[in-house]
């Protein structure tokens, strides 16, 4: 099975599959939207992850946005799609943190403040320690 970064499309095989100019690839491969891999001649090779980004810049161009406008909007996607990583992440952790405390602290004593309420009077345990 392909890899998802594998590049292995030629850049008409890539152009036809974003729905776009050869050129156009170009003109943004020159603008830093897209980097495809390189042959040992010098040849591109697109990966269905280029295909899927190609695809989402053109959805991009088609509300009207211009190239510096995409490359910023992709940005901070990325930047999104990371942070979302990473909480994934920390939350892991933390849950993880949490068990093995809880492990570790079973059958232990915890200290509790107690005290005797009279009723209609304010219990001792609201009143400032001295």
């Amino acid at each position: 099975m392909r890899q998802h970064h594998q590049a292995v499309y030629v850049i008409s095989v890539a152009a036809e599959l974003a729905g776009m100019h050869p050129q156009t690839l170009r003109i943004y491969e020159r603008r830093g939207l897209v980097m495809p891999a390189r042959t040992t001649g010098g040849n591109r090779r697109y990966s269905d992850a280029d295909i899927a980004r190609l695809r989402r810049i053109a959805e991009l161009a088609s509300t009207g946005m211009n190239l510096e406008g995409i490359r910023h909007v992709m940005s901070l996607e990325e930047e999104a799609a990371r942070l979302r990583e990473e909480v994934i992440e920390l939350r892991q952790r933390l849950m993880d943190a949490v068990n093995a405390m809880e492990s570790q602290s079973r059958g232990a004593l915890v200290p509790l403040r107690q005290a005797v309420a009279v009723f209609g009077e304010r219990p001792s345990i609201f009143q400032p320690r001295r």
